[in-house]
């Protein structure tokens, strides 16, 4: 019986779903990696090979938000999502590239609060048109504040810098953004257990009491996988991205030098995307599922998980390794984030979603797109 289970599982998560015939783009470009130096394709076949894995651990979780419930299957998918950040991060840190670390962090909140949150509330508003759709205010609220926090966490060290009043130059600054680290991760702590055991009835999910209503009307879904097993593919579709996102990163140079962009574009904006392609795919999933509540889980749950865990676990990292690295993202990504943050946080006080939001969302994203485009990073100036 067990080994029907485990044949069933592997039918269903790896042959059952169509965009799976994409799945051999990330050996063909393994392959191209040792036999080529044509790093454009390397980089274009990683992010068509990342887009079916990133579409099955979305699946995945879903399938574990059975057994766990909404806001921990929410958790799951965000720290799943995140794992192939933190892997480039400390890869980058190991080797210098402070910047690069910043820039794609940077980028993935970024990604994740516009672009994500967007795509999903557009997608769930076109095909719920015909009603409004609510998710848990209280959560967003309490996600939008800690957002908030790691704003000033990332803001006063860059003011610090640029207004030139450090008390001992070019070691206050890195001083106070160590400190601020170990804050945002006592802050991030205290969240995970005010979210999970304090107080679990302020963040589940609007969807329950919907569900008896539901249960006359439609289908009830049951999961088709075993818990077990969910658990067993998140972890491996997770290392298959990561390793899948080293050789991305690798190609990195060489695309850009192939393409005509700056590496700085490449960080913020196009890394983030593939980086972010799970929280994408299930955000998307959800929302069209109408499970909001799991779409601001994995979305802005996914942001809060990167600036007040990912990053200051880094700057940590970086400390124990003998790495400068801070939180002194400069004053136009700090502005950036600053600005993105107050814009989410508007639109999810009111508790209710539509279309409309989502394409402002995503326009929004655009113009951040646009900026880094025909920004040039003062950092890379000086050196």
């Amino acid at each position: 019986m067990q080994r029907i289970s485990l044949l069933r599982s592997i039918y269903v998560v790896l042959f059952k779903a169509k965009i799976n015939v994409l799945l051999p783009f990330g050996p063909i470009a393994i392959m191209l990696h040792y036999l080529s130096k044509k790093h454009g394709f390397v980089f274009f076949l990683s992010l068509v090979g990342i887009t079916p894995l990133a579409e099955r651990l979305g699946y995945v979780t879903e399938q574990l938000a059975f057994y766990t419930g909404p806001t921990v299957g929410g958790l799951l998918n965000a720290t799943f999502g995140n794992a192939t950040e933190m892997i480039i991060s400390i890869y980058a840190l190991k080797n210098g590239m402070m910047r690069v670390v910043q820039q794609s962090l940077l980028g993935s909140i970024l990604s994740n609060m516009l672009l994500v949150l967007g795509c999903a509330f557009f997608c769930g508003g076109v095909v719920h048109h015909h009603k409004v759709q609510n998710f848990n205010k209280a959560a967003a609220l309490v996600n939008s504040g800690l957002l908030l926090m790691a704003v000033m966490g990332l803001l006063f060290p860059a003011v610090l810098h640029f207004t030139h009043t450090e008390v001992h130059e070019g070691k206050s600054e890195l001083a106070l953004s160590r400190f601020s680290s170990c804050i945002m991760l006592i802050a991030y702590a205290s969240y995970l257990f005010f979210q999970l055991k304090s107080q679990p009835n302020l963040c589940s999910s609007l969807d329950e009491p919907r569900e008896n209503n539901e249960e006359d009307s439609d289908e009830v879904e049951a999961p088709e996988i075993t818990q077990w097993e969910a658990i067993g593919w998140l972890a491996m579709l997770t290392l298959c991205i990561s390793v899948l996102s080293g050789y991305l990163v690798d190609a990195i140079q060489g695309a850009s030098d192939a393409m005509n962009m700056p590496v700085a574009f490449i960080s913020v904006i196009l890394l983030p995307i593939v980086g972010n392609a799970a929280e994408h795919a299930s955000a998307i999933m959800f929302a069209m599922k109408d499970k909001l509540d799991i779409t601001l889980g994995v979305a802005i749950g996914s942001s809060t998980q990167i600036s007040m865990f990912a990053i200051p676990f880094c700057v940590i990292v970086g400390w124990i390794m003998g790495k400068p690295m801070d939180l002194n993202f400069q004053l136009f990504e700090t502005a950036t984030l600053f600005i993105t943050v107050l814009v989410v946080a508007f639109m999810l006080q009111e508790g209710k979603s539509n279309y409309f939001k989502g394409l402002m969302l995503i326009l929004c994203y655009l113009i951040v797109a646009a900026s880094f485009f025909v920004h040039i990073d003062p950092s890379n100036e000086d050196d």
